[in-house]
């Protein structure tokens, strides 16, 4: 199977029908020597995902940026409110209580990013599903892996 192809599908697994529309058309592709399969996706030599061993994506904040022009792929974010705004930026976990807002489709161990203003400031893995951290005012809603300030300090490096 062609390499950009099954990219392209695995969004579309992933994140909705259709959201793969929205990948950029220069982007380039990162290949393990041991197995030949993909590893990291970049743009302008930004990264934009990298390739689980599981079959999922790891996205970057900013491919999250990129993918949220499609209205289906906002059912996989997570809204905050302003109380939790720093702390998230930080690269710390999103709690319940500081959810406004949940995607349907959030499932427990899938990539969710986070929302600030409709603008992803950070991306992690959700330990709980939508409909438990709307019924939830306690615990972790979701493990931030990724944020703007970690990236911004990798740049600046």
């Amino acid at each position: 199977m062609d390499h950009l192809n099954k990219l392209k599908q695995t969004i579309d697994a992933l994140f909705g029908k259709g959201v793969s529309k929205y990948l950029p058309k220069k982007i380039e592709i990162t290949y393990s020597k041991k197995t030949g399969r993909i590893r990291t996706v970049h743009h302008d030599e930004k990264l934009l995902c990298t390739l689980r061993i599981d079959g999922g994506l790891a996205i970057s904040p900013y491919f999250a940026q990129l993918l949220l022009a499609n209205k289906k792929f906002k059912e996989n974010c997570l809204e905050i409110n302003a109380d939790a705004t720093s702390f998230v930026r930080e690269g710390r976990s999103v709690f319940c209580k500081h959810v406004i807002w949940a995607g349907k489709n959030i499932k427990i161990t899938s990539d969710t990013p986070i929302l600030f203003e409709d603008n992803v400031i950070a991306v992690g893995r959700a330990t709980l599903s939508s409909e438990m951290i709307n019924d939830f005012q306690r615990g972790v809603a979701v493990k931030v892996r990724d944020s703007l300030k970690s990236r911004k300090e990798e740049t600046s490096s």
